[in-house]
């Protein structure tokens, strides 16, 4: 599938408009409901095979976060044949007590993957956590960034952000769709 028509499915799938309070306090116009393209199988299956290019070359494991990176990270572990790690917003207090299930991070290129990223600010805690955990990361890849670069936080992190789509990408396929 081309990315335009990807584009043009991923927002007609997940965009809405109204009154949304994102995770970061920031009161939006447009939210993308990414449990709407994570739940659709055959397009969540067309974004992990267009974000394989995204993934850098050196990758031992995939991280993803807790709750929507999970299917993304599953999906595009299914690509590319990299493990994966499903990471917890924090360490479990009962059993492994682990941050991390799944492939093990620690002395490994890790690249974080997330869903819709405004801030940042998840991806900036999950590596703190993974990096004192002897995980070594760089980067993170994410579904939709809702905004033209890489957030702030994620360069002050030392960490870079390759998006699949930008806000206004999914909006320019969709006016050159109408």
């Amino acid at each position: 599938m081309k990315i335009a028509e990807l584009g043009r499915r991923v927002h007609a799938t997940a965009h809405l408009t109204g009154r949304f309070v994102l995770r970061s306090g920031q009161v939006v116009g447009e939210y993308f409901d990414k449990y709407q393209f994570e739940a659709d199988p055959v397009l969540l299956d067309a974004i992990a095979e267009a974000m394989v290019p995204l993934v850098p070359a050196d990758t031992e494991v995939l991280a993803g976060l807790e709750l929507g990176g999970i299917p993304v990270v599953t999906a595009l572990g299914r690509r590319t044949g990299l493990p994966c790690a499903f990471v917890r917003k924090q360490a479990k207090a009962y059993g492994t007590q682990r941050l991390a299930e799944g492939a093990e991070t620690a002395g490994r290129r890790v690249t974080v993957v997330e869903d819709v990223v405004t801030t940042g600010g998840q991806i900036v805690l999950s590596t703190e956590e993974l990096r004192a955990r002897g995980a070594w990361i760089t980067g993170a890849l994410c579904v939709i960034n809702r905004n033209q670069a890489t957030p702030q936080p994620l360069t002050d992190a030392g960490l870079s952000l390759r998006a699949l789509f930008t806000s206004a990408d999914l909006a320019a396929y969709t006016t050159a769709a109408g």
